[in-house]
């Protein structure tokens, strides 16, 4: 959902960590799951989902690859390497490249399975110094001009960018200790470039030179939200910062960089650090076998080779996959506290505490904003948004509104139903209590167990029908083309995504599977490449665009397919929404093409507009079939995903408003220097955002990945702000009416030319006016989630 990037060296040169990146805002995805209340109702999968740092979207964070006539990707066959005989520098480059892979000269693809930790630090510096002569030359040159200006600073934001974000993205999917520290010793210098590009007072004046040309209104649309885009950005670095002040600021950025990357390591750390191991099957009655497989399987991983799902050990671990079943359905509450409190604490304490790392990130971020005139660190998240803090603050208090009395009632609900089942801690329901019980509540009322859908969403069949609709939807069909692109594990499948005629339009990698020890959590859309004129190669138009999908669903467990829950479906959908508005963008300026330059609040709508068709019949139908008997998931269980849906919405849309919430306050009115604490904070939030007051001990926010190691600080409210622009979006098929095939392809096709394809070449509210007509309105979500008569 989602996700999944910090990085606060802003502007140009900004890598998108997030739909990536990382952060990923996955882990806060992990976060989430904190909630007990998170697992029985609907998962809206944009928690999970990752995406570009906001603050980071500008020139600099271009990936571009191109794809050559001759290349494999066109021809299937190897491309010839251009000559170096005519150009000494790049004999240097190549024979440099021959030991670090960092530093090829050309490529289809990175080179992801060759690169290692001892090829970062060369690798980078080496690329740095390069591209600072590049630099140098552009500024001596500088003219306010397209092909003076925008196109060379592309073209050297792109080598960083693709370099910086092969190792980034490898330390999310294959961490180590060394590649921990290679990272760790470039960083700064990485950081470095971007500031000093960043506030290059040539770049930044020629960029107000053509914002003032008589020439200004003879640009297109695009052009000019380029243009303006990077002023504010060269603003929000620091460009107009003199002496000490530039000083302090770049030291900050500096500092906030290792505090990010130190808060992330922490979370993953501290999530692998957790094993219970458990020998008596009495200890984890209840759940179900795949639950059994998988902790028998991690077991063999520990070393305890004879492990076996009937008769044990078992390894309970903070990985989703485990942590979620446990929390579900294990009938030993003693186990379940444990788990709990241990998923609530994670890196609150000991080696891997993050509570001063918060507290430092907050100072730093308030005394940036103030250093750049801002009075609050949210006004400064804010300049590159559609809303405003007041905007905000008055959606979240009707959403709030709208869902206070159905989460009163959901907690109603769930303690009769207890107290009928002649539960002994019907009388003390507490927080390791309500995910179970409302898993019995929701068996109970709609007669569906999660754990007997498994067999019928195998993900060979579930990507079937993924791809089955974006070809009814938008036109295109995604192809297998495992080996024409190096992969980082073997676990990672590679797509082709073609048009109408036939032709390759974009590519894309997918890394389905959880591998705690080694990969972050959660789930995330990543730029690998970004489609571009100015970086087309070999006489094609443009460069193609290419994307990779990470999640951390259920592996395969023995000899079967891996079987996902309904709400692993849910998040592979989401970040397959992310990647169909970067893959299908028409969008041929680089730095607003898919989801570049994009509001960070609109980024969200292609992928919960995805979820929605999860409950779409026809699409269901098509991907739940046993994946042994080839059964298609009768009708009448179908009748009842649906009729579930809502249940618990009250709940979790409340959860998703604490969070939303406790964000706004820590980067607006909340003092890092004053007396109360950022959990004083959280516990105030929590008092008109949930039902059952949180623990004493609650440190969700020490795992809050989703803000202080990645792109939504002071932005996690775009959750629900772009969730209001996906429901409006998807009641247009609903008007269309979704059994009118005719209607849902010319509505389709009305959705991928302006929202998919348009990026960042309009506003977000232009895109949504063009496609729906109208502005949007908040009614279609609450109506989807049950919730209108409450508001």
């Amino acid at each position: 959902m989602g996700s999944p990037r910090e990085k606060k060296a802003r502007g140009r040169w900004g890598h998108p960590r997030a739909r990536r990146r990382y952060h990923i805002l996955a882990a806060a995805a992990a976060m989430i799951l904190l909630s007990s209340a998170f697992f029985t109702a609907r998962l809206p999968l944009a928690v999970s989902a990752c995406l570009p740092n906001p603050t980071r979207l500008g020139l600099g964070s271009l990936l571009f690859a191109g794809l050559p006539s001759s290349s494999p990707l066109r021809a299937f066959c190897p491309r010839a390497r251009p000559s170096s005989a005519t150009c000494p520098a790049h004999l240097s480059f190549m024979a440099t490249a021959a030991d670090n892979p960092l530093l090829l000269a050309d490529f289809d693809f990175p080179p992801f399975d060759r690169v290692e930790p001892r090829h970062v630090q060369p690798g980078v510096r080496e690329l740095l110094t390069r591209l600072e002569g590049e630099l140098e030359e552009l500024e001596k040159g500088v003219e306010p001009t397209w092909g003076k200006l925008v196109e060379p600073l592309e073209r050297i934001a792109d080598r960083l960018e693709v370099i910086w974000g092969m190792v980034e993205h490898l330390k999310a999917v294959k961490d180590s200790a060394d590649l921990r520290a290679a990272v760790e010793e470039v960083q700064p210098d990485k950081v470095k470039f971007q500031l000093r590009v960043g506030q290059s007072k040539p770049i930044y004046e020629a960029f107000k030179a053509i914002r003032n040309s008589s020439d200004w209104e003879s640009l297109n649309d695009a052009r000019k939200r380029i243009v303006e885009a990077q002023i504010k950005e060269a603003v929000l670095s620091g460009v107009a910062l003199e002496d000490e002040q530039r000083e302090k600021f770049n030291q900050i950025e500096q500092e906030l960089e290792k505090l990010s990357q130190k808060f992330s390591e922490n979370v993953l750390d501290a999530t692998k650090k957790f094993e219970k191991l458990i020998t008596d099957k009495k200890e984890i009655e209840g759940l179900p076998a795949t639950a059994l497989g998988l902790a028998a399987q991690t077991a063999v991983s520990k070393g305890h080779e004879n492990a076996t799902a009937e008769n044990g050990p078992w390894v309970i671990t903070l990985d989703a996959p485990s942590y979620i079943p446990v929390m579900q359905h294990a009938r030993n509450r003693a186990l379940r506290e444990e788990v709990y409190r241990a998923y609530l604490t994670r890196a609150s304490s000991g080696e891997f505490d993050n509570t001063n790392i918060i507290n430092q990130i907050l100072k730093l971020r308030l005394e940036k904003a103030k250093l750049l005139g801002y009075k609050n660190y949210a006004e400064v998240s804010m300049a590159q948004k559609m809303a405003t803090v007041e905007r905000v603050e008055e959606l979240l208090e009707k959403l709030r509104a709208a869902s206070w009395d159905p989460a009163v009632k959901d907690m109603e609900d769930l303690k009769i139903f207890a107290k009928e089942s002649g539960s002994p801690e019907a009388n003390d329901l507490t927080h390791w209590d309500l995910t179970f019980w409302s898993e019995r509540l929701r068996e109970s009322k709609y007669d569906i167990n999660e754990e007997e859908l498994r067999p019928y969403f195998a993900l060979p069949k579930v990507m079937d029908g993924l791809f089955t609709l974006a070809n009814k939807l938008f036109g295109v069909s995604v192809e297998p083309a495992d080996g024409l692109a190096p992969v980082w594990h073997s676990d990672v499948k590679f797509y082709c995504v073609k048009d109408s005629s036939n032709s390759p339009v974009a590519y894309f990698y997918f890394d389905p599977y959880s591998r705690p020890s080694e990969k972050r959590g959660g789930a995330w859309m990543n730029v690998v490449f970004s489609r571009s004129r100015v970086l087309a190669r070999n006489g094609l138009p443009v460069r193609l665009p290419v994307a990779h999908m990470v999640c951390n669903q259920t592996p395969p467990v023995g000899n079967k397919p891996s079987l996902m829950t309904f709400r692993e479906v849910e998040t592979v959908f989401h970040e397959f929404g992310h990647a169909l508005q970067h893959m299908l963008t028409k969008q041929d300026e680089g730095f607003v093409a898919g989801i570049r330059g994009v509001e960070w609040d609109a980024v969200e709508l292609p992928s919960q507009f995805m979820e929605n068709w999860c409950y779409h019949k026809d699409t269901l139908l098509s991907i739940a079939k046993h994946y042994e008997t080839g059964e298609t998931l009768p009708e009448e269980i179908y009748a009842k995903l649906v009729a579930a849906k809502n249940f618990r919405a009250g709940t979790f849309s409340l959860r998703q408003i604490r969070f939303a919430s406790v964000d706004m306050e820590l980067h607006t009115t909340y003092d890092p220097n004053g007396s109360l604490s950022i959990y004083d904070v959280d516990r105030r939030v929590a008092e008109q955002t949930q039902v059952l007051a949180p623990l004493q001990e609650d440190r969700f926010l020490c795992s809050f990945s989703h803000i202080f190691a990645g792109g939504y600080a002071a932005g996690y409210y775009s959750y629900k702000w772009a969730e209001v622009l996906s429901a409006d979006a998807f009641s247009a098929f609903e008007d269309a009416g979704l059994d009118n095939e005719k209607a849902i392809e010319e509505t389709g096709i009305r959705f991928r030319d302006t929202v998919l394809a348009l990026g960042g070449g309009k506003s977000p509210l232009e895109v949504f006016v063009s496609f729906r007509g109208r502005e949007p309105s908040p009614e279609p979500l609450l109506r989807h989630n049950g919730l209108l008569v409450g508001a």
